[in-house]
This record gives structure tokens, C-alpha cells and sequence, in this order.
């Protein structure tokens, strides 16, 4: 495994984790750690965002080129990713089943799209 590859399993795993335990703590009533847990989804983000960042910087890559497509992309990302875990709020915490799987699997389209936009079609 190359140590590019190895560094970003490391930060994503980590940051994924912290992130998810953040959104769990704040939209789990029972836990009453809303606080907590928007602080801990913050630190998941940021570790993140900075496993991109060396990521790029590992590749040679420039840290981010701001340009319309890469707006666009990451508003894309965050209203599927959003869209998505609406979906999920509504099966678990707000006992919605069938429109929450609904919502969910419009996030999923949404998700899925980015594929197309950022590698292409051939």
C-alpha cells in the first residue's frame, strides 16, 4: 500500500467515524448531547477536510482550484449528502418509513450523479 493511500485510510476512517458519532449524538433525543455532538461532527468535518488537502498535496496536485465546476460539485455533494440524511432522520427519529426511504434514495441519486460530473462519461 502506497503511504498516499495509507494516510488517507487513516484520516477518512477517523474523521468519518468522529463525524458519524457527532450526528448521532445530536439527533438521538435520548442521548441529550446536542452540544457535544454538533462538536464532535465539527472536529469529523475538519479532520476531513484536511485528509483532502494532504491528500492533494501528496498527489502534487494543487490544494483547491476554485472554479464553477468545483462549486458546483461540492454544492452537489452537500445537497445529496443533506437530502440523504434527511431521509434517514425521517426513518429513525421522526417514524416517517416510507417517505423517509423515499427522500433517502433521492439522496442517493443525488450522490450518485457526481460520479458522472466529476470522472465523466466515455
Amino acid at each position: 500500500m502506497e503511504k498516499k493511500n495509507f494516510v488517507t485510510l487513516i484520516l477518512s476512517v477517523v474523521g468519518g467515524l468522529l463525524f458519524a458519532l457527532g450526528m448521532c449524538m445530536g439527533l438521538i433525543p435520548e442521548w441529550n448531547a446536542l452540544r457535544q455532538g454538533i462538536v464532535i461532527g465539527a472536529v469529523g468535518v475538519v479532520i476531513l477536510l484536511i485528509m483532502v488537502l494532504v491528500r492533494r498535496k501528496m498527489d502534487g496536485k494543487p490544494m483547491i482550484v476554485l472554479n464553477g465546476k468545483t462549486i458546483g460539485t461540492t454544492l452537489l455533494g452537500i445537497l445529496g449528502a443533506i437530502v440523504l440524511g434527511a431521509g434517514m432522520c425521517m426513518v429513525m427519529v421522526w417514524d416517517m418509513l416510507i417517505w423517509g426511504i423515499v427522500v433517502g434514495i433521492v439522496g442517493i441519486i443525488l450522490l450518485l450523479c457526481l460520479i458522472p460530473v466529476i470522472k465523466g462519461l466515455k
